[in-house]
């Protein structure tokens, strides 16, 4: 895959403000892509969109809640108004919630990681969808989904619910678009050190807390955002015009089974 295969392609990352979305959106600038972030924070939105025109004057940000219907149609349509089309779509999006015992779970927490981890997905393919249709040509939507979408630790049975979902809703929608060249994949992070996941260690002991997931890791290390965007550019790109409706991860074998040492 060259830089040229992705040139003027114009791509919405929703969650782009930092972390994995943010890496991706500086990555698609580099290979000479147009690109919307959006996120619901408007000073991170100012500050990301401040250091992406560093690389590319083809940026901008939309405040958006991807949990709203009107917000996703909006910013799709602000894509399509600013650079005249859409090819991709990166559903990156989501939240942490609460991690705990179930009984500690308040419905409250529950609804609104649902509503942003899975609505907003399907919000976002809903809207990127019938403008792929409208152009006619095709397109591609990546997801974020997780390594806890098929592995598990206690606490996490919500979290690993709402990203389970994702892996089934991008196996449906894959084999109904199909036909029209709409490809739908998801991406599985691992450990990758990102805003959301320093968000568990704090600062006096993070170092002593990270050191026996770092142990667990096969490779033994953490991943890095910039190591995500790489395959969400690959399944955006026509190097990868075969391949839908997989969840493929990229976490150094994190959620391979087995007894480590």
């Amino acid at each position: 895959m060259t830089n040229e295969s992705m040139k003027g392609k114009v791509a919405v990352i929703t969650g782009g403000t930092t972390g994995i979305g943010l890496a991706t959106a500086a990555l698609f600038l580099q290979h000479g892509m147009k690109v919307v972030i959006a996120g619901r924070r408007q000073e991170e939105g100012r500050k990301a969109l401040a250091q992406l025109r560093q690389i590319s004057q083809e940026v901008d940000y939309v405040s958006t809640d991807v949990s709203q219907s009107e917000q996703v149609a909006q910013l799709i349509d602000t894509a399509v108004q600013l650079f005249g089309r859409l090819d991709v779509l990166f559903s990156n999006a989501g939240i942490e919630g609460h991690f705990g015992p179930i009984g500690d779970i308040a419905e409250s927490s529950y609804d609104e990681l649902m509503h942003i981890n899975v609505k907003g997905v399907w919000l976002g393919a809903k809207y990127a969808v019938a403008q792929f249709k409208r152009q006619g040509d095709g397109g591609a939507i990546v997801n974020t989904s997780s390594w806890l979408a098929r592995g598990a630790f206690a606490g996490s049975a919500i979290y690993s619910a709402s990203k389970a979902a994702l892996d089934a809703m991008t196996r449906g929608l894959a084999v109904e678009l199909a036909a029209e060249n709409i490809r739908v994949n998801n991406v599985q992070p691992g450990y990758i050190h990102t805003p959301m996941f320093d968000r568990f260690f704090p600062a006096e002991n993070g170092e002593a807390l990270m050191a026996p997931l770092r142990k667990h890791a096969p490779m033994g290390r953490f991943g890095t955002s910039e190591e995500v965007a790489e395959l969400v550019l690959w399944l955006s790109s026509p190097a990868a015009r075969f391949v839908t409706g997989e969840s493929i991860a990229v976490d150094g074998g994190l959620a391979i089974g087995g007894q480590r040492m």
